[in-house]
């Protein structure tokens, strides 16, 4: 019996798009092992398109606050950044306005948990 290959289509829509901005205050310990980040106060989580933007918003990112990056993919324009909770927020928020005044994007409400 032949198994049959699965495929795995990811489609764009075209656009300028901050799609996820999410702050994760105080995570568990366990979560900062299995993403292999540094523990620190916050993780925020940005999803961008076009995915180049994510260059764009982690250079805005590291300018704006006090945080490391910790995950960065062009190709799919997934961002995390790391840091206290404040500098967290204060680089997603600087990210937002960037990319609303000077790049016309549409932008996601930041949400936390």
């Amino acid at each position: 019996m032949m198994e049959k290959k699965q495929r795995v289509i990811q489609e764009y829509v075209p656009g300028k798009q901050l799609t996820l901005a999410h702050i994760i205050a105080n995570p568990d310990e366990v979560l900062y092992s299995k993403l292999g980040l540094s523990q620190a106060g916050a993780i925020g989580i940005l999803t961008l398109t076009p995915t180049e933007t994510s260059i764009i918003a982690a250079d805005i990112a590291s300018k704006a606050a006090d945080v490391d990056i910790g995950y960065l993919d062009r190709f799919t324009g997934s961002l995390v950044i790391c840091g206290t909770v404040s500098n967290v927020d204060m680089a997603i928020q600087a990210i937002n306005q960037f990319l609303s005044k000077n790049l016309k994007f549409e932008l996601a409400e930041i949400t936390r948990s």
